[in-house]
C-alpha cells in the first residue's frame, strides 16, 4: 500500500507517491513534526519497511500494510520512524487503545519531553474527523473545526479520494496536562475533542490476476461478495476494478448500518430471515461493516431456503474477529501471511500466498476430485454389473461361470487398483470452471452416469452372451462348456475372457468423460499415467492369453480371433457415441442419497428351509454370490459417501480445524 494523496494544511495534494511531487508539499515545521511523530508512534512497532528485494525498487512491507503505507509517507517527508520510535519505546506508553473494527480507529498516549501528555489517533477518516473540534491550518495553527467544515471536507476531499479507490485515514491528536489527566478507561470521552492533522489517501492496488480470477468464478457459477470496513465509495471503486460489480448492473452496495436496518423490523430486534432473503441475492458489496455483520451475512445465506438445495458459502478472512464467520462457513479460507493464529485455527484451508487466485485453483481441484470419484464409480459399477450378470447366467445355464476365479482376480486388479490410478490422476483444466457447481443434494451417480452404466452394461452383456452361446458356431471353434462338470481351458472361454477385458479397457477411455462429452480422447496425452497404465494393461493381457496356459485357464488365440476380440472391444467407443444420443430424462434412476444398504451375503436355502453349506455350491454360484456382495458393498459406499455432513464442516478439509492455529480494516471476501 502507498499514500498517493494527502490533505494537510488546508490543501489537497495528489500523486505524493512520486518522490518529486512529495517534495513540493509545503507545510509548517510544527505540522510536519506532528505528522511524523503521530504516524511513527501510533502504529504497530512490528510494522516496518525493509530494503527492497533483488530486482525490485519498492521497499518490502512487513506487518500491517496500511501502516506500512503511512510509514512510507513518513520516509517521503524525510523523516525516520526508527529514530522516533527509539525516543518513545512501547514500554513508556501512558495508554494504548488498540484498533477495534467496531470504532475503526486506534490511539496511543505518550509523554513528550516538554511534559505534555499527547494522544495520537488514526482511523477511518469520516469517523475520526467527526470527533475533531479543531484542525491545523496552513500556518500550523490550531483553528476551530465546525460541522460545516466537516461536511465540506467530506464532499471535497474524502469522497473524491474514496471514488478513486483509496482508503482514507485521518490522523489526529489531543493534548492533556500532566496534572489533569482523564480516566483512561472512559474511552468515549478520552478519544474526543481531537485536532485533525491530515487525511491520507492510501492506494491498495488490485493485483493483476484478481479480475481474471473473479471472472472465472462467475463463469463457474460462484458469486463473489466483498465485505470490508472501507468507505462505501472506496469499496464500490475497488469492486468495479475487480469486476465484482459493473457500472450498469443493479446490484446492491450497502453500508453496515443500512444492511442491518433492512434485515430487522426494529433497530434492536433480531435478524428476520424473510427480510434477509430480500437483501442478500442482490448484495455484492458490504462496506463499513463489522465482523458481526460478516457473521450475520454468512449465517443468513446458509440458512436461506430461496434455493431448495441451499447455498454453499465460503469465506475469506485474516483477522481475529473473522473467526466466527470462518467457522460458520461451509469452507473457511484464512490468509497464511497476514492471517492471525485465531483465523487459521477457525478456517478449513490456509492460503499460503494470500492470493485470491489460489481460491479459484482450490475450486478447480475440488471439482476435479469429485469428477475423479464419479469416473471411477461409473467404470467400476459397469464392470461389476456385467461380471455379476455374466456369472449368474453362466451358473444358471451352463453350470459354470464363463470367467474363472483367477481371471476375475486379474479383472479386479484392473478394476480396482489400475483404474483408480488411471482415472484419479487427471490434471484439472480450465474447462472445470465453465459449468455450474454441484448442489448439496446432487446424487453422486447422476442420471447421465446411470445411463452410461446401463447402456454399456447392455452392450457388454450382449457381446459376452453372443460369444458364450453362438461363438463356437460363428467363429468355428470347439464348444468350451464343461462336460460332466469337468472344465478344460478352451479357445471359446479364453475368447470370452479376452473380449471382456478389452471391452473394459476401452470403456475406461469412455469413463474419462462423464458429462456427455463426445470426444473422449480430448486431453488424453496430458495424463501420461493414464495412457501408461492402459498400454501396460493391454500388453499384460496379451501375455496372459498367449502364455498364461493353465495358470489363467487360457489357451493361445489365433490372429483372426484376436482381431475379433479387438473389434468387439473398440466397438465400445462407437457404442458410447450412441449412448450419448439418448437423453437423460427424469425417469432415469440415480444413486447417491437415501438408505444405506448393509452388505449381506444372500443365503441359499435348501429344500427344508435350512441354509445350504457353501461347500455344496458350484463355483459359478459362489462367484455369483461374491459378485452380488461386491455390488451391494459398492452401493453402500456410494450412499455413505453422499450422506450429508452432520455439521457445516466440509468432508474434505485440507487443514483439520482441531489442529489449526487477522490487521487493520482489511477487506474480506465471501463466496457462495
Amino acid at each position: 500500500m502507498t499514500v498517493v494523496q494527502v490533505y494537510v494544511g488546508e490543501k489537497h495534494w495528489k500523486q505524493v507517491e512520486n518522490p518529486v511531487k512529495i517534495k513540493e508539499i509545503v507545510i509548517p515545521a510544527k505540522t510536519k513534526e506532528v505528522i511524523l511523530e503521530g504516524i511513527s508512534v501510533n502504529s504497530g512497532y512490528s510494522s516496518k519497511l525493509l530494503p527492497p528485494p533483488e530486482k525490485e525498487t519498492l521497499p518490502k512491507q512487513v506487518g500491517n500494510k496500511t501502516e506500512c503505507g503511512l510509514l512510507g509517507f513518513v520516509r517521503g517527508l524525510g523523516g525516520s520512524y526508527d529514530e522516533i520510535r527509539s525516543d518513545y519505546p512501547e514500554e513508556g506508553f501512558v495508554h494504548v487503545y488498540t484498533f477495534n473494527s467496531v470504532r475503526k480507529n486506534m490511539s496511543t498516549v505518550i509523554r513528550r519531553p516538554d511534559g505534555i501528555i499527547r494522544m495520537y489517533t488514526k482511523g477511518a477518516s469520516e469517523i475520526v474527523l467527526k470527533k475533531c473540534k479543531s484542525i491545523l491550518n496552513r500556518n500550523g495553527e490550531v483553528i476551530p473545526f465546525s460541522t460545516v467544515d466537516y461536511d465540506r471536507i467530506v464532499q471535497t476531499v474524502i469522497e473524491p479520494m474514496a471514488c478513486d479507490g483509496l482508503r482514507t485515514i485521518c490522523v489526529a491528536y489531543r493534548d492533556y496536562q500532566a496534572d489533569a489527566l482523564p480516566d483512561w478507561d472512559d474511552e468515549a470521552n478520552v478519544v474526543d475533542q481531537l485536532t485533525c492533522i491530515c487525511i491520507c489517501g492510501i492506494e491498495d492496488p488490485v493485483r493483476p490476476e484478481v479480475p481474471d480470477a473473479i471472472s472465472k468464478c462467475r463463469s463457474a457459477g460462484i458469486t463473489v461478495r466483498m465485505v470490508t470496513g472501507d468507505n462505501v465509495n472506496t469499496a464500490r471503486s475497488i469492486a468495479l476494478k475487480c469486476g465484482i460489480i459493473s457500472p450498469n448492473d443493479s446490484f446492491l452496495v450497502l453500508e453496515g448500518k443500512e444492511f442491518n436496518r433492512r434485515i430487522r423490523s426494529r433497530p434492536d430486534g433480531e435478524v428476520e430471515q424473510n427480510l434477509f432473503d430480500k437483501v442478500w441475492p442482490q448484495l455484492r458489496v458490504l462496506a463499513r461493516s463489522s465482523p458481526q455483520d460478516k457473521y450475520v451475512l454468512v449465517r443468513g445465506i446458509i440458512a436461506s431456503k430461496l434455493n431448495p438445495t441451499r447455498e454453499v458459502v465460503a469465506v475469506t478472512g485474516d483477522g481475529t474477529n473473522d473467526g466466527p464467520a470462518l467457522k460458520k462457513a461451509d469452507v473457511g479460507f484464512a490468509m497464511g501471511i497476514q492471517g492471525t493464529d485465531v483465523a487459521k485455527e477457525a478456517s478449513d484451508i490456509i492460503l499460503v500466498d494470500d492470493n485470491f487466485n489460489s481460491i479459484v485453483k482450490a475450486v478447480m481441484w475440488g471439482r476435479n476430485v469429485y469428477d475423479s470419484i464419479a469416473k471411477f464409480l461409473q467404470f467400476q459399477l459397469t464392470v461389476n454389473v456385467v461380471a455379476v450378470f455374466c456369472a449368474f447366467i453362466g451358473a444358471c445355464i451352463v453350470k459354470e461361470s464363463p470367467l474363472r476365479a483367477v481371471q476375475m482376480l486379474w479383472v479386479n486388479l484392473i478394476m480396482d487398483t489400475l483404474a483408480s490410478l488411471a482415472l484419479a490422476t487427471e490434471v484439472p483444466t480450465e474447462e472445470l470452471l465453465t459449468r455450474k457447481p454441484y448442489g448439496r443434494t446432487r446424487p453422486l451417480i447422476s442420471r447421465t452416469m446411470m445411463k452410461n452404466i446401463i447402456g454399456h452394461a447392455v452392450y457388454q452383456l450382449a457381446v459376452m452372451l453372443f460369444i458364450l452361446f453362438l461363438g463356437p458356431t460363428v467363429f468355428d471353434m470347439d464348444d468350451g462348456r464343461p462336460v460332466d462338470n469337468v472344465f478344460k481351458p478352451s479357445e471359446h472361454f479364453t475368447m470370452i475372457f479376452n473380449v471382456f477385458v478389452l471391452m473394459t479397457l476401452f470403456n475406461e477411455i469412455n469413463c474419462r468423460k462423464i458429462h456427455g462429452e463426445k470426444n473422449v480422447f480430448r486431453g488424453i496425452f496430458t495424463n501420461p499415467i493414464f495412457y501408461g497404465i492402459w498400454i501396460v494393461t493391454f500388453v499384460v493381457q496379451i501375455l496372459l492369453v498367449q502364455y498364461g496356459s493353465f495358470a489363467f485357464s487360457c489357451v493361445p488365440l489365433t490372429l483372426e480371433q484376436w482381431m475379433w476380440c479387438f473389434l468387439f472391444g473398440a466397438a465400445v467407443l462407437l457404442w458410447n457415441q450412441l449412448v450419448n444420443l439418448i437423453p437423460a430424462t427424469h425417469h432415469m434412476p440415480k444413486w447417491g442419497a437415501g438408505e444405506v444398504y448393509e452388505p449381506t451375503l444372500p443365503v441359499d436355502s435348501g429344500p427344508e428351509g435350512q441354509a445350504r453349506q457353501a461347500s455344496s455350491l458350484t463355483k459359478g454360484q459362489i462367484l455369483w454370490l461374491r459378485g452380488i456382495t461386491r455390488l451391494q458393498t459398492q452401493i453402500a459406499v456410494v450412499d455413505a459417501f453422499y450422506q450429508p455432513p452432520i455439521s457445516n464442516v466440509p468432508i474434505l478439509n485440507m487443514v483439520p480445524k482441531s489442529s489449526r492455529r487477522n490487521t487493520m480494516d482489511n477487506p474480506g471476501t465471501e463466496l457462495e
